[in-house]
């Protein structure tokens, strides 16, 4: 009965252990993404910075557009040639 006292201790000990080694790396995980999210916001503070991404935002809407008008363009090419 001893023996399985000390091996069920044992083995709270070593579940205990591998738990906090999990809780220190998910810890660093989210204190990294919360550091990251900061130094973003930080960049898009920026006039600079902030102009041109909705710059390239708005090229992106463009180009989207575009491929959509010329979609569009060919199936009333096909239908006309019906």
């Amino acid at each position: 009965m001893r023996s399985f006292f000390k091996k069920a201790f044992q083995d709270m000990k070593e579940s205990a252990k591998a738990q906090h080694e999990v809780d220190k790396a998910n810890f660093e995980a989210v204190r990294m993404e919360s550091k990251a999210q900061w130094e973003e916001a930080k960049v898009m503070g920026r006039p600079k910075t902030h102009k041109a991404m909705m710059q390239a935002e708005r090229e992106e809407q463009i180009a989207a557009a575009k491929k959509r008008t010329a979609e569009a363009q060919e199936r009333i090419d096909s239908v006309r040639k019906e």
